[in-house]
């Protein structure tokens, strides 16, 4: 399946490298990038493997407690929607 990324998950992604960077250190914001790699090639093959969120048809996965990836399946697309920071208000989330 292919992976489309929404304006929303790509600025979401590097909102939160960019806050990993000028927090903590580089090692740790390469990490995160290497968990978002592995997490969206096991999408990608396996896309259902994620359970359905609160949200319509939008599946969850933690990436970290601290970060989720909210993605949706559209016909033989994947679209990432969020990479959403967990302490935020869940009423704020858009899709």
């Amino acid at each position: 399946m292919r992976l489309i990324w929404t304006e929303d998950a790509m600025n979401d992604y590097h909102h939160n490298i960019d806050f990993l960077l000028e927090r903590w250190t580089t090692r740790i914001a390469q990490e995160f990038i290497e968990q978002v790699e592995d997490i969206l090639e096991l999408i990608a093959i396996f896309p259902e493997m994620y359970p359905l969120s609160n949200y319509k048809s939008v599946r969850k996965v933690v990436i970290r407690k601290q970060i989720s990836l909210f993605y949706k399946i559209d016909g033989e697309n994947i679209l990432l929607l969020r990479f959403w920071n967990n302490y935020q208000n869940p009423r704020k989330l858009k899709f």
